[in-house]
């Protein structure tokens, strides 16, 4: 099935009348206030490293055996890998009851004992919990380290982590990029939704902060969530340097945020991190930014064209992984499949990639 036959057949298209009151309602209930506190601040490990595991798009439904890979696949990569941070990029659950579905697919990230977070995906919110609902019993999790929802920022999980102390040597945003908006610019009017302003500013701010505690220098940063930006489409149709697989087209907001604009104004985010793509888990190296897919965890209550009809034969979970040490540029990264193959080991650093 096609990205845009799945999109007909999903929830997306009632989604996008109540998406907008449902992301606003963060706002409006949160009584956290605005500030500049970072989720988690870990330390480098003893030999000088720190590793991430992203999850995504494990589009869990409960009790369905179609989804029995993707938890294998989970197990499997937290227990090889032990990471120090485990990062979900959304699209966590793909069915009612959200809660018990939730709680299920996310069992191994908390009983791991590894600190993990959250940035919520499109279909997140589709089913019988509402956004700030299910976010909130996720943050009553053991192991989770997300915040509550930020007073006056759009959409709830909205986040910073920080590496290296006080004054840290990395840092990690995660931001919400929301469910569908109603936008007349294509036949089913609706989008995807983007980033919006109040998230910018509140990135801002923390990036200032951290280049000013930098002595002026800013603190390289990593930006993980769900939909992709306009940019990593507009990247791959330019020609820039692809490694992995390609095999859908990107699907983003009709909406340019700007957020791209402000990375490269604010010169600390080397890389947009995301999932939604089932059949992308490319790192594309485009202008002075890496834009990166995870790799689909999920089974097949997906539309998985990898699997059904393409490159990889049978669909075939997987992970991200992220590999950084101090006081040496950029990150290495690859992807972990179901079964303990690596694919696509690569150094991202000075604005280009090294194949290892």
């Amino acid at each position: 099935m096609k990205r845009r036959d799945f999109l007909k057949s999903s929830a997306l298209a009632t989604a996008a009348a109540v998406a907008a009151p449902v992301l606003a309602s963060c706002e409006s209930t949160s009584k956290a206030k605005a500030n500049l506190k970072p989720a988690a601040n870990f330390d480098w490990r003893d030999d000088g490293t720190f590793t991430i595991l992203q999850i995504t798009d494990t589009h869990y439904i409960l009790g369905d055996s179609r989804s029995d890979p993707c938890m294998a696949c989970v197990k499997e990569s937290i227990e090889a890998v032990r990471p120090d941070l485990i990062i979900h990029t959304g699209d966590i659950i793909f069915a009612s009851p959200a809660y018990e579905a939730a709680r299920t697919v996310l069992a191994p990230l908390s009983e791991s004992g590894i600190p993990f977070a959250v940035a919520l995906g499109n279909h997140d919110d589709e089913y019988d919990a509402t956004r700030p609902e299910l976010y909130e019993f996720i943050r009553t999790m053991k192991g989770c380290v997300n915040l509550p929802p930020k007073e006056g920022v759009y959409g709830c999980s909205n986040d910073v982590i920080t590496l290296g102390g006080e004054k840290p040597d990395r840092v990690f945003y995660l931001f919400d990029s929301g469910n569908s908006v109603k936008i007349k610019t294509r036949e089913d009017q609706f989008s995807y939704d983007y980033i919006r302003g109040s998230q910018i500013g509140w990135y801002r701010a923390h990036s200032e902060r951290f280049t000013a505690a930098n002595g002026g220098t800013p603190v390289p940063s990593l930006a993980f969530f769900h939909i992709p930006l306009r940019e990593t489409g507009e990247g791959v149709a330019a020609g820039g340097e692809l490694v992995g697989n390609n095999c859908e087209a990107s699907c983003p907001s009709d909406i340019n945020s700007g957020l791209l604009a402000n990375f490269l104004e604010m010169g600390d985010v080397e890389a947009v991190v995301n999932g939604h793509e089932h059949d992308c888990d490319y790192v594309l190296n485009y202008g002075p930014m890496f834009y990166i897919y995870g790799r689909c965890t999920g089974g097949g209550t997906v539309y998985y064209n990898l699997g059904a009809e393409g490159a990889l034969g049978a669909p075939i979970p997987g992970c991200r992984v992220f590999s950084f040490k101090k006081d040496e540029p950029g990150f290495r990264t690859w992807v972990r499949i179901l079964g303990g193959e690596i694919q696509q080991k690569i150094y991202c650093h000075d604005n280009k990639i090294s194949r290892e």
